[in-house]
């Protein structure tokens, strides 16, 4: 069974992925590092699912395949950033069904490392060896990194896999400990076959969306769904040249309100690609990352726009 063969545009780490469980030497620790949205978690449970259920006959497999793709196969752990809300970490869904407001995006903590810890005290139920698979590993705070850093010198009878945007994203301690599977943006064809495949043909034809994904089917549809949620009437007001202060302090106070922390990230995307396509300004692309990085580092979002929406307003 190729457990691969629904992975488009990543012959590479295919390829060393199924080396390592053909010659059953396998890492204790993976890296598979790229651009978001690639295939990289998709690789991730299929090396999993190989790793787990490999010497499995094939109606064992059909048992527990369900549960597997469940995440509650009882040899997976999978750890995904978090929200922290009255001393209780939500998953981003959770938050969600939760209606929290989320004023700071999720992260990494310290106490899912401890739960890492926990999975890892006991020899494996099922299978021959345990799978970690941890989503957004760059969102780790300090104190997650180096709690990981000490599981990864001794993890026992069980595989990490770290997901992460580049090898830079992470401490180089964590990066040592791991082996690296590349993940690389899609090309044309290959972004094209994956959309059709997902019946979402009418992406490929909002040219915002695909400057925005890069060659990253996960990318664009994120995209395309903010775009969906995004105000129709706020979305046309910051197209248009902001007429004077009032206006944008008006459309900041919107923003603020009805976006939440990873929809204004998202809107600094949107915004980017927009501009650019209808002004092709450097400096006005400059503004907006100054905008992301503010975000990034907590700043009160309000504020956050009015500064940046008073700096395009039209001077006319």
């Amino acid at each position: 069974m190729n457990r691969f063969q629904s992975l488009v545009g990543q012959p590479q780490a295919v390829e060393l992925l199924q080396a390592a469980l053909a010659r059953g030497r396998i890492a204790p620790a993976y890296l598979f590092a790229g651009p978001e949205g690639v295939g990289k978690s998709l690789a991730a449970r299929a090396f999993a699912e190989s790793l787990l259920m490999g010497n499995l006959t094939a109606a064992e497999q059909t048992q527990l395949r369900q549960r597997f793709f469940a995440g509650n196969h009882p040899d997976l752990l999978l750890v995904e950033p978090s929200y922290l809300h009255q001393g209780k970490l939500f998953s981003p869904q959770e938050a969600e069904k939760e209606g929290l407001k989320r004023r700071a995006p999720p992260l990494i903590r310290i106490e899912q490392i401890r739960e890492i810890n926990q999975f890892l005290s006991r020899p494996p139920l099922e299978s021959e060896r345990g799978v970690i698979i941890i989503q957004e590993s760059q969102t780790m705070n300090e104190g997650a990194a180096n709690a990981l850093l000490k599981t990864l010198e001794e993890p026992g009878r069980a595989t990490l896999i770290l997901l992460a945007p580049s090898v830079e994203a992470l401490l180089p301690t964590l990066v040592s400990r791991c082996q690296r599977i590349p993940f690389y943006r899609l090309g044309d064809a290959d972004l094209t076959q994956v959309l059709q495949r997902l019946g979402r043909q009418d992406i490929l034809r909002q040219e915002e969306l695909l400057t925005i994904a890069q060659g990253s089917p996960g990318i664009a549809l994120t995209a395309a769904e903010h775009l969906q949620a995004l105000p129709d009437s706020l979305r046309q007001s910051l197209l248009q040249p902001i007429p004077n202060p009032l206006a944008a302090l008006n459309l900041a106070k919107q923003i603020d309100g009805n976006l939440d922390a990873e929809q204004q990230l998202w809107l600094v995307d949107y915004l980017q690609a927009a501009y650019w396509q209808s002004r092709r300004s450097a400096p006005l692309l400059r503004r907006l990352e100054k905008t992301r990085q503010a975000l990034l580092a907590y700043v009160q979002p309000r504020l956050v726009w009015e500064n940046t929406l008073l700096a395009l307003t039209d001077p006319a």
